[in-house]
């Protein structure tokens, strides 16, 4: 269910039930960083690779729910599982709100929470990889000509090669140069590729994507 970097945090106060995750997480070979408390987890390196954070609601210092406004505030972006022994409707609401992927009360089975890290992972690692793609997909514009990103943004609006000649004042045939190579660069194999990239790198107007 796991890849050799996914790891599994747990802040929980209560040493027994902490212990008992960490083995039920590493007998499936997961990697798993125990934590007593928000402070101990917040000194920590963040993992490098696909993560989730199972996190006690009720803990000494601070709240769980505390941490995971604090943590949308600085958009840390982890997938959290709550566990609370003392939970009711209205703080169940407001983890869920809050974007955590469940809210389960102690005791639950250990299916409940395997399938919940399960579900924190891929959407972790779902976000890791649209990240690593628009990390790429900006540097491959960084490396187009000043007038080959103003022709893209001019094409991806819908203009012809004829109308972009006459907007900026040079020949249609120097254009559809510039166009031939910018397609190149950016590795995309069609317009309707160039416009979804346009769209990710947020060159579109809203009023053109929804056209």
């Amino acid at each position: 269910m796991s890849g050799a970097n996914d790891t599994v945090l747990v802040i929980d106060d209560d040493p027994a039930l902490r212990a008992s995750i960490g083995r039920l997480l590493r007998s499936l070979d997961l990697n798993a960083r125990l934590f007593a408390s928000i402070s101990e987890f917040l000194e920590a390196d963040p993992p490098d690779g696909p993560t989730c954070l199972v996190l006690d609601v009720r803990l000494p210092e601070q709240s769980g729910l505390d941490l995971q406004r604090q943590l949308a505030m600085t958009n840390e972006d982890i997938p959290i599982i709550f566990i609370t022994g003392h939970g009711d409707v209205p703080m169940s609401v407001q983890a869920m709100k809050g974007g955590a992927i469940e809210f389960l009360t102690k005791p639950f089975r250990d299916q409940e929470l395997l399938d919940a890290i399960q579900l924190g992972l891929s959407r972790d690692r779902a976000r890791r990889q649209n990240e690593d793609a628009l990390v790429e997909l900006r540097e491959r514009f960084s490396l187009l000509s000043a007038r080959e990103r103003e022709i893209m943004i001019q094409v991806t609006r819908g203009r012809l090669s004829k109308q972009i000649a006459g907007d900026i004042g040079i020949a249609e045939a120097t254009v559809k140069v510039h166009r031939s190579r910018l397609m190149r660069k950016m590795k995309a194999h069609s317009l309707l590729a160039l416009l979804r990239m346009a769209e990710k790198l947020q060159l579109v107007p809203e009023e053109t994507q929804s056209s």
